[in-house]
């Protein structure tokens, strides 16, 4: 609170974005870690920004209705406030500059909040996400992949995980060896296992090959990583870089495989772009997705000049080339960019998607998060802004491959488990801070700050909250669901996620816009009540005709005399037929009667007696609609109003 200049401020108008002479007359109050406008409304309407999500504050010139200040989110959003004093808007953009930009994480939202829950539940939710049992799924350990305990307390290297899988043949020395002949002690290890044919996706950093240099422990390594796919004689070495890129590192001593020091490879360079970039090409599709009603010429020409879809497919077309790699050629893949740590992870998650079925689930995607990209050491704290630091550092890795999987999810509706919502909220939670999975830049830097004693685990979150997130174009045996996925990568496949980041729009332009998905999940919803519904008047009828049969019963048991009964009437007034056994009151029942004529037309559904027909479930019958009709059409009080003998003349006969 002491970064607070002025907690209150009255008289602000938030602006509407499509219509800047509309706004909204509120207070602004501000916290340690939210800004909140109440709108002067007799709904109190609130609106609040978490500060970790806070990218940048504007403040324009002041003008003679009073000092603007506009707030811009990681998340694409934009809140423009009009503040009377000028004071006062120097003291709020002052206060946010500064909540926005925590020094130490301990200032960070997510070590303020505290849900209502006891250490049992905290630590149970951090276990959600078992990664042993991961490689268990794939079958690791094996006869030829190992844990191995080399990395225990992070000795040979501190951004890996201290659980890491290896060739079984991999010695330490090996392991050692070729750790001190890769960037950052980052040496090969396995990603993805592919059991249908033994092939693996391994990950790691670039070689310190420099022009000339080699390591003997690095080229046995990669040699037993060949080996450990029986079926193969070599292996592919994908470079996610562009090969100039990867020719200039050498001149700095690092660089990439030389095929005649590693006579078991084959080299592939893919060419995908720095994180400088890749962080330019973002900040223009998000200029072009705020311009206010663009013609077509410049929504065409921001695209383009943008450049982003043409990254965009360069990451899916790494995925491409080793998913077809693992399943149609069955050759194991070492991926690695420079420091293998944001297009590593980009490549080799993209490949598993395609791949693994798994990953395509809610909770398989998840996993999928967590393995390749917080185990791993992406650097979540640099590239996300959560500290204050360099702001080169800062690239939109993560949010590269979830415009992927929804790009995957446009041209396979039917194979993912989740939606496109689910995507936009992770994208959310990865910048917000609220939760602790997505601080630090690796698991040690995690363990030290204790982040799990201290904070809270978004993913049994998520998945509570899982009925908002299904695709219910979703389903176990679809043919998109099963195998593997073979997108085309064409251009003119890639679309604009409009979205992410077009949220200049109306809240009634977003909802007339809704993709069919999600109006199949509004069906899906009426549909779930109007069958609660159904179930609730099934048990209502079972109910009442269950108590009209045992009435009948009684009946039937007093009269033995053998009086001939009256045959029941027609059932209604302009049918000809009349009911004059008791299968007419069971439409369902298979009777020769029943062939050879048509049932009543609007026949009650009764509970079977003992020995007439054979079951006693009425969503068993046909026409669950017409029994309604018949039972309305009757007293409440069970009949009292008819005569007795009407239903005793058809129990009778049976």
């Amino acid at each position: 609170m002491e970064h607070i200049r002025t907690p209150k401020v009255e008289n602000v108008r938030l602006i509407d974005r499509v219509t800047p002479r509309k706004s909204t007359a509120g207070t602004l109050y501000l916290s340690s870690t939210h800004s909140i406008f109440v709108e002067n409304t007799e709904a109190r309407k609130e609106t609040w920004v978490l500060h970790s999500l806070v990218s940048n504050i504007e403040r324009p010139p002041t003008n003679p209705s009073g000092s603007p200040l506009i707030i811009r989110c990681k998340n694409f959003q934009v809140y423009n406030f009009l503040i009377l004093q000028e004071k006062d808007c120097l003291d709020v953009q002052a206060s946010l500059i500064r909540l926005s930009r925590p020094e130490r994480y301990t200032e960070l939202s997510c070590f303020s909040y505290h849900p209502n829950v006891n250490k049992e539940e905290r630590e149970e939710a951090w276990s959600f996400i078992d990664l042993r049992a991961e490689y268990e799924r794939m079958g690791i350990p094996s006869n030829l992949w190992s844990l191995t305990p080399a990395n225990c307390e992070y000795r040979v290297c501190d951004t890996y995980p201290s659980d890491l899988y290896v060739p079984k043949s991999a010695t330490p020395p090996i392991i050692v060896g070729s750790a001190k002949f890769r960037s950052r002690g980052r040496f090969p290890v396995l990603s993805y296992y592919h059991r249908d044919n033994s092939a693996s996706i391994c990950r790691s950093s670039q070689p310190l090959s420099g022009f000339s240099a080699r390591s003997t422990e690095d080229e046995q390594m990669m040699q037993a990583i060949m080996k450990s796919n029986p079926a193969s004689e070599f292996m592919y070495v994908v470079d996610t870089r562009p090969k100039l890129n990867a020719m200039a590192n050498r001149a700095a001593g690092k660089g990439y495989e030389n095929e005649d020091h590693y006579t078991n490879i084959k080299l592939q360079f893919i060419g995908i772009e720095n994180i400088h970039v890749m962080r330019n090409s973002q900040q223009k599709i998000v200029d072009m997705g705020e311009i206010r009603s663009p013609s077509m010429g410049d929504f065409l020409w921001g695209l383009e000049n943008s450049g982003w879809l043409k990254h965009i497919k360069a990451v899916l077309d790494a995925g491409i080339f080793i998913a077809r790699a693992i399943a149609e050629e069955g050759i194991s893949v070492l991926v690695h960019c420079s420091d293998g740590w944001d297009r590593t992870a980009q490549a080799c998650s993209v490949a598993s998607i395609l791949l693994d079925p798994h990953y395509r689930t809610l909770k398989g995607f998840m996993v999928l998060i967590e393995k390749d990209w917080v185990s791993f050491g992406h650097k979540f704290s640099h590239r996300y802004a959560h500290l204050e630091g360099d702001p080169k550092e800062v690239s939109p890795v993560i949010d590269q491959f979830l415009e992927c999987v929804w790009q995957l999810m446009e041209q396979f509706p039917c194979a993912f488990e989740f939606n496109e919502r689910f995507l936009i909220q992770l994208h959310m939670h990865v910048h917000s801070c609220q939760y602790g999975n997505f601080l630090g830049n690796c698991q040690k830097e995690r363990r030290d700050i204790r982040l799990q004693e201290r904070t809270h685990s978004i993913w049994p979150v998520l998945w509570e909250q899982r009925a908002e997130f299904l695709n219910p174009l979703y389903r176990d045996d679809h043919s998109q669901t099963q195998g593997v996925l073979r997108p085309v990568n064409s251009p003119y496949c890639f679309k604009f996620w409009k979205s992410m980041y077009n949220r200049a729009e109306r809240p009634s332009a977003v909802v007339a816009r809704q993709s069919a998905a999600e109006c199949l999940s509004a069906v899906r919803e009426e549909t779930q009540q109007l069958e609660e519904e159904l179930t609730t008047h099934q048990e209502r009828i079972a109910m009442l005709t269950g108590r009209k049969v045992e009435v009948l019963v009684k009946k039937m048991t007093r009269a033995s005399d053998g009086t001939p009964r009256r045959a029941p009437p027609a059932l209604h007034g302009g049918a000809e037929e009349a009911a004059e056994s008791p299968l007419d009151y069971f439409p369902c029942v298979d009777s020769a009667s029943e062939r050879q004529r048509k049932a009543p037309p609007l026949s009650l559904p009764l509970a079977t007696a003992s020995g007439v027909g054979e079951s006693d479930d009425l969503s068993a019958c046909s026409d669950l609609e017409s029994g309604v009709a018949d039972l309305s059409s009757r007293s409440s009080s069970g009949g009292d109003d008819k005569d007795p003998d009407l239903y005793e003349a058809a129990y009778a006969t049976a």
